[in-house]
């Protein structure tokens, strides 16, 4: 890897942010962090693969247009890309890991968003100024410094102490549809769609094939996420989500529950890093979060 060099490195932002995947729940915590003028990088993991693609920077990995709540992701390969990225003031989205990243800059907040429910997660707090576990799997003094609560009847909920809840397996309410909105990988193997997110589609209908075999929609609605063609899938994994709301749907931008977890990251790194205009209230927002089970 080639590293930046110092003068390149002294042209970062005064804050820098390294946010673990690119799924919607990390894309609405960078996107608020660059509102308050941070220097975000999201850092790509490969499991659970992304399915809202629409509500993300994931496509920016590669070379897509990405875009949320009107501002946009960049793909970096290197180093040096992300330094330019950083001083350009936009957000950079890469396959680089953390053992690439970490030399690139002193980063004052780490953010694991990769929301893998039921993996054992690292202790990385010496990796960062601040450490900030989102999901299932945190532990705060253990491998994380704080943690936001994504689970939906709690999402937003910051934990200054203890543990996150564990994930339960049920799928929220969405339409008056749960887990019967998703259609999960039977077994590992290549996935291929030419169906873009946002198409109306009726149940029953071909959106992919995975090792030759079709997968259909499990109800009429609304493609809201599905994975990108291409990749390579373990089995058990989310491939496609349904939204059954008809006029309602939704699939682009930042829904209320990232708005809240999003906020809430925002008020824990203020609690912790003392920097009060970052503290605003998110209890309104999280309460409105509340209802998407």
């Amino acid at each position: 890897m080639t590293l930046p060099s110092r003068r390149a490195a002294r042209g970062l932002k005064s804050r820098a942010a390294l946010v673990m995947g690119t799924n919607e729940i990390a894309s609405a915590v960078a996107v608020y962090l660059h509102r308050e003028g941070w220097s975000v990088v999201l850092s790509y993991d490969p499991h659970p693969p992304v399915i809202r693609r629409r509500m993300a920077f994931h496509d920016a990995l590669f070379g897509d247009h990405a875009e949320v709540d009107g501002i946009q992701g960049t793909g970096a390969e290197t180093s040096l890309e992300i330094v330019s990225l950083f001083t350009q003031g936009r957000i950079a989205v890469t396959p680089l890991g953390l053992l690439d990243l970490i030399p690139i800059t002193a980063f004052h907040v780490l953010i694991d968003a990769r929301m893998q429910k039921r993996e054992q997660h690292p202790d990385l707090r010496h990796l960062a100024r601040l450490t900030v576990g989102l999901g299932p799997g945190f532990a705060v003094g253990k491998n994380c410094d704080i943690a936001v609560e994504t689970w939906p009847a709690k999402s937003g909920a910051v934990v200054y102490k203890g543990c996150t809840e564990a994930a339960d397996g049920k799928a929220r309410s969405l339409g008056g549809a749960g887990a019967e909105r998703f259609v999960y990988s039977e077994e590992p193997g290549r996935w291929h769609c030419a169906v873009d997110i946002g198409t109306r589609v009726y149940k029953n209908f071909p959106v992919g094939i995975l090792n030759g075999t079709a997968v259909t929609t499990p109800l009429d609605g609304v493609l809201r996420g599905v994975v990108r063609d291409g990749t390579e899938v373990p089995a058990g994994v989310k491939l496609l989500e349904i939204d059954p709301r008809g006029k309602r749907a939704r699939w682009t931008g930042t829904d209320e529950r990232g708005a809240a977890i999003a906020q809430a990251t925002m008020a824990a790194i203020a609690s912790k890093l003392g920097e009060p205009n970052l503290a605003a209230s998110h209890d309104t927002i999280r309460k409105k979060a509340a209802w998407l089970m």
